[in-house]
């Protein structure tokens, strides 16, 4: 059995982006050679997300305007983790939205549905942070 570790970075310009990483995932999964198996991918911050969903623009905006609602970012005392931090709401967020994703891995090629992509969901941004890759199999 082989594996293959690699993390991805990431440095958003905005508090909350949804990035498409598939590519990135994809690159992954050729560079390690793995034909079959399974891929792990995960978040390696608390305020940040790795789901599987449709790239479309008017579904990224309602994901955006539904966990607003969930989770507000402002006011800020509205949650009693900001005494020292702004970013409650991503804590949150990120738990609604998960922590990682499972694809398997068939003929070398992730076994997607169709419409089905990776993203990173960013919740508390403006600085770097990372996801990470795993995979396992033959």
């Amino acid at each position: 059995m082989k594996n293959y570790r690699k993390e991805l970075w990431f440095n958003t310009q905005a508090r909350r982006e949804l990035i498409n990483i598939t590519p990135d995932v994809q690159q992954c999964l050729e560079d390690s050679g793995i034909k079959e198996g399974i891929l792990l991918c995960n978040a390696m911050h608390i305020t940040s997300s790795v789901f599987i969903n449709d790239e479309e623009s008017g579904l990224h905006y309602d994901f955006e305007q539904w966990l607003e609602r969930l989770a507000p970012e402002k006011p800020y005392s509205r949650y009693r983790h900001n005494g020292y931090e702004d970013n409650a709401d991503a804590h949150l967020k990120r738990t609604i939205m998960g922590r990682e994703v499972v694809v398997a891995i068939t003929d070398g090629k992730l076994d997607f549905g169709p419409w089905e992509q990776i993203f990173y969901g960013e919740f508390d941004g403006k600085r770097r942070k990372r996801v990470l890759v795993k995979i396992i199999g033959e």
